[in-house]
């Protein structure tokens, strides 16, 4: 999923903030003990969940809503809506037995939900930039293509409580698929009642999940997650309510933790490295890569050597050391390390294209000059595109002094750093040259990642393309699909083919340093997925 850079002088995540309250004393409504205030560093796009793209509405939904399973600690699978699950023995039909359960609204929560929100997500009517991952359910591509009807989708309702899924081919993740929020249900009567303004404010929305949001306009920079009285496992909800507020300044964010106005706070490279002895500090490690885009619609960009260039000219060690100092470590290519291993060998080291990623100053200047000879340029003037946030303005004026300082007069870089969700929109209309762009992947599997680069992929906002990565990736998901060391191989393959033609370049992995009160406790983090699950998680009194 997309990540948004963390408001901190000295840390960028993948994933949400922790706890802020408002600012100034607590209200009334929030007297009980089981309030949880939590800190986020960027505006929530939306709760659509056909149309979400971001971490920052992926938690959102990941605690307002349920699905088939939810994915607790380690993305263990546990139970969520379905009570009993049957799997054919060529695996390609699932049969759930669901619980009965209600909507926030009081409406029946049945099998049809599913159905109508699948068939929503994969309307090309719909514009959903994850309908991708519903690849291997039964017609879902032909549908996504206009070439069959969404009734034929290979989802239905047998009677109010049994949903059957009918895949084409096996998918070695679909359990973890599952816990996805884009496999959520939706209620068919809300969405069609709200028309265009569905997920853009919380009155128009129906909940199914531990909590329901609510003071959230679409726009304002505060919500709550009130706990859900018409969830099915209430009983084991232990938190009334989680106060967020969006804080783009780690030193507010610092200083509210210190008078107890705030639970959590992300740290800067600063404050980590003076308080990483403080009981209270910890480091979360994200499977979340942050990466340059180019656009490459533009005919400059298209030259591998200018590409090359630019990434070659980027210390990275000296940004994950002196910029970040947060435990960030250097990519070693898109995929994420510690994301999936093959026989005991991690996916990022088998596909470690040591070009891709390397600070090389002689060889960048050189690849440079001969690009813009090849170009007919003699200089460049580039814009950079990233967030708002301190971390953000920090990374990007880095970058910025590292390719001018490299590449010398012949380029000049010009930063723009904007609000995460006017970012996400400009990334996705091709309103940029160059981009810091994040993702996280959204299960454990290095297809999480690889999937976004193929040439028709709605996240492959640069628009780089290749044959024959393409091809790499459909057989992974098709001939080779069964073949587990097949499989491996290919996505290792295409990876590399992504760093040789530096199609992107990755900058770093992600991790952040955070101090959490020790009386905040069963806040469930995984690095890939919705990172975070409140459900059991409690102030201890």
């Amino acid at each position: 999923m997309k990540l948004k850079k963390f408001a901190t002088a000295g840390a960028v995540v993948a994933v949400s903030a922790l706890t802020l309250a408002a600012c100034g004393s607590k209200s009334s409504s929030d007297d009980s003990k089981q309030v949880l205030n939590w800190d986020e560093s960027a505006e929530l796009p939306t709760m659509d969940l056909s149309k979400a793209t971001d971490v920052v509405s992926f938690n959102q939904l990941n605690n307002t809503m349920e699905g088939l399973y939810r994915l607790g600690k380690d993305s263990k699978v546990e139970p969520g809506l379905a009570k009993k699950t049957q799997v054919s023995d060529d695996g390609l039909t699932y049969t759930f037995d669901l619980r009965k359960s209600k909507w926030s609204n009081g409406d029946d929560l049945k099998a049809k939900d599913f159905v109508y929100s699948w068939q929503r997500t994969v309307d090309p009517k719909t514009g959903s930039q994850y309908a991708y991952l519903f690849d291997g359910v039964k017609n879902a591509n032909d549908i996504m293509d206009g070439k069959k009807k969404t009734s034929e989708l290979g989802v239905k309702a047998d009677g109010d409580y049994k949903l059957t899924v009918n895949l084409e081919k096996k998918i070695p993740y679909f359990k973890l698929l599952m816990g996805f929020p884009v496999f959520f249900p939706q209620n068919e009567k809300v969405v069609k009642d709200a028309g265009s303004k569905y997920g853009t404010a919380s009155k128009y929305m129906a909940y199914n999940g531990p909590f329901k949001l609510t003071k959230w306009t679409g726009s304002n920079l505060s919500w709550s997650l009130n706990k859900n009285g018409k969830y099915w496992d209430k009983k084991n909800v232990k938190l009334d309510k989680i106060n967020y507020k969006v804080n783009k300044s780690n030193s507010t964010s610092y200083n509210l933790y210190k008078t107890d106005k705030l639970d959590a706070t992300p740290l800067s490279s600063q404050q980590a490295k003076q308080l990483k002895n403080d009981k209270e500090f910890l480091t979360r490690k994200s499977a979340s890569t942050f990466y340059f885009q180019y656009d490459q619609t533009q005919k400059r960009f298209q030259n591998k050597k200018i590409r090359q260039a630019l990434s070659l000219a980027v210390n990275r060690e000296q940004l994950t050391k002196k910029v970040l100092g947060d435990g960030s470590t250097v990519s070693k290519g898109l995929v994420s390390k510690g994301l999936a291993k093959n026989d005991g060998k991690d996916f990022a080291d088998q596909a470690y294209v040591k070009d891709g990623v390397q600070y090389d100053k002689k060889k960048a200047k050189q690849l440079w000059q001969e690009g813009l000879k090849e170009t007919g340029e003699s200089k460049m003037s580039i814009k950079l595109l990233s967030d708002d946030t301190d971390k953000a303005k920090d990374t990007t004026e880095y970058v910025q002094s590292q390719i001018e300082s490299t590449l010398g007069d012949s380029v000049n870089v010009q930063v723009q750093n904007v609000p995460f969700k006017t970012r996400l929109t400009r990334s996705e209309q091709g309103d940029f040259d160059m981009v810091i762009s994040a993702w996280g992947a959204d299960f454990a599997d290095p297809i999480s990642f690889l999937d976004l680069f193929t040439s028709d992929n709605s996240q492959n906002d640069g628009e780089w393309k290749n044959d024959e990565y393409d091809k790499l990736i459909q057989a992974s998901k098709t001939t080779d699909a069964g073949d587990a060391d097949k499989r491996w191989d290919d996505l290792v393959q295409a990876e590399k083919i992504l760093a040789q033609e530096q199609g992107i370049a990755p900058l770093y992995q992600q991790s952040t340093a955070w101090m959490v009160k020790d009386k905040v406790k069963g806040v469930i983090y995984n690095s890939s997925g919705a990172n975070y699950n409140f459900k059991n998680a409690y102030i201890k009194e």
